[in-house]
């Protein structure tokens, strides 16, 4: 169903939704909303960081606006169709019937207007992902970007084919982190997932932050994985600032 979707580092890096859309301000703050819900949900800004996106990454389902500056959804829509039936959602602030009936008939699967209740489309996503199995079969077991490869089953982490050492909670920590990856993942978030304790000190979290990067980067000083975004958390990037 989503053979076209795959990572091409050789994993697959799994979201519940891809949010396509060229109105930063609502795209970022209806993917903060879903993530807080536990739909694990990232967001491009254009046809071309779309593609960009499904080269390191699976989705299983999009919610594609018709407008994308200098683009159309209708014809993004139309040339993922060519490649995988991942679900569609469309949203849009056009209320004509016809670009409703266009919408469908080229493989939309819903129409939702602009604005829309966040709570009311995050349930139509919840819904849609479960009918579609999405997050059923496959699971995520491993990262692995040539250099640095994190088996999440075994909890061994390599570097460059070497062992290194992490204790159980700083695993927790790193593959959190990279599950999550590219999205800035806060101090309270982490606390709570992480720890399970939202009380957790901000020292704690930094030498365990410190220790990973001891571990794994090339340059724990300047790092080039984890990432903190002051004042918000930390960012893992794979590698690629």
């Amino acid at each position: 169903m989503y053979d076209y979707l795959q990572n091409l580092k050789g994993i697959i890096m799994k979201y519940d939704c891809l949010i396509i859309d060229d109105e930063k301000l609502l795209a970022d703050s209806t993917a903060e909303y879903f993530n807080l819900f536990g739909i694990k949900t990232a967001v491009v800004y254009s046809a071309p960081e779309c593609w960009d996106f499904f080269r390191g990454h699976t989705a299983g389902l999009l919610l594609l606006d018709i407008n994308l500056g200098g683009s159309s959804g209708f014809r993004l829509c139309k040339e993922l169709r060519e490649k995988t039936d991942v679900p569609i959602l469309f949203i849009s602030a056009r209320t004509s019937d016809d670009d409703k009936i266009v919408a469908l008939n080229i493989g939309g699967d819903d129409y939702i207007e602009k604005p829309y209740p966040l709570a009311v489309l995050l349930a139509k996503v919840k819904v849609v992902l479960k009918r579609s199995g999405w997050g059923t079969q496959d699971t995520d077991t491993k990262y692995s970007d040539g250099r640095l490869t994190v088996d999440f089953d075994a909890k061994q982490v390599f570097v460059q084919d070497q062992a290194v050492k992490l204790t159980s909670l700083e695993f927790k920590l790193l593959s959190y982190l990279i599950k999550n990856e590219n999205r800035v993942v806060s101090k309270h978030e982490l606390f709570e997932n992480v720890w399970n304790d939202r009380f957790t000190g901000d020292g704690t979290l930094n030498v365990h932050i410190r220790k990973i990067r001891e571990a794994i980067e090339e340059n724990p000083g300047s790092p080039e994985y984890i990432i903190t975004v002051w004042g918000d958390g930390y960012r893992f990037t794979g590698g690629k600032q």
